[in-house]
């Protein structure tokens, strides 16, 4: 069975579940890869940082 990306995913993590998942990111203005912070966020975290809808992010990383 796949590993699925949640809220409680580590940003780095989804870069390994997703390769995709940088250009995502990027793509919903998240620059999160190149800051330290990242190691240790969770995808609901940043989501909420930068005002994204999750459940839409997640979507999108999951896909």
């Amino acid at each position: 069975m796949e590993k699925k990306i949640t809220k409680d995913t580590l940003i780095m993590e989804a870069v390994e579940l997703n390769p995709n998942a940088p250009e995502i990111l990027l793509g919903y203005g998240m620059h999160c890869l190149g800051c330290a912070i990242a190691h240790g966020e969770t995808i609901a975290e940043a989501a909420s940082v930068h005002g994204i809808d999750v459940n839409e992010l997640l979507d999108a990383l999951n896909k």
